[in-house]
């Protein structure tokens, strides 16, 4: 595909080692989720990729980064809008959002922040409505708080009881399909 992909290209510019924990940066390139802390985990980079390839992000679109952990998601997702769109990376973890915000500010992105989570409120509706929302913890049910978030036309991708749901929302209707088997932190 080369470097004209979008999602190779953001992967190519925005290197998961620079999210991790030092412990972990050796271990970057280990298609596995790795631990950054808290219970918490960075993805594997192939769930990752094939959650931005359904997730359809384009430059300039508003997007919701949901349990952005170590940020390297939101920084993916920053590399996609470019500097006309908008990345929000929420997460419950105040200790992982801190980390992530200081180490996003690092790659100059500034179209993107990472905000700690609001308790008993999921993502970040004062902020709504996003294009694109992307949920990296499993809720074992559609999120409909984040679906409500989603701007017309929007889509939503998230993992759901450990299937990954695409859901697209237009004038007249939602539309849920499902994308594989994969296994996530609990969304809380």
């Amino acid at each position: 595909m080369g470097l004209t992909d979008p999602v190779e290209a953001a992967f190519a510019a925005v290197p998961r080692a620079d999210f991790l924990p030092r412990a972990q940066r050796s271990h970057a390139s280990y298609d596995g989720p790795l631990a950054i802390g808290h219970g918490q985990t960075c993805s594997q980079p192939s769930t990752v990729e094939a959650m931005l390839r359904l997730l359809d992000v384009h430059a300039g679109h508003r997007v919701l980064d949901v349990g952005s952990g170590s940020g390297w998601t939101t920084a993916l997702l920053a590399h996609l809008v470019g500097p006309t769109g908008r990345v929000e990376g929420v997460e419950v973890v105040p200790e992982l959002a801190h980390t992530a915000a200081v180490r996003l500010a690092r790659t100059g992105m500034t179209w993107a922040t990472v905000h700690g989570a609001v308790p008993h409120v999921l993502g970040l509706p004062d902020l709504a409505p996003y294009d694109r929302v992307l949920v990296s913890a499993d809720g074992g049910r559609m999120p409909a708080d984040l679906v409500d978030q989603l701007a017309v036309p929007g889509r939503l991708v998230a993992p759901v009881a450990g299937r990954m749901l695409v859901v697209d929302r237009t004038e007249e209707d939602l539309v849920t399909q499902a994308h594989g088997h994969y296994r996530f932190v609990p969304l809380v």
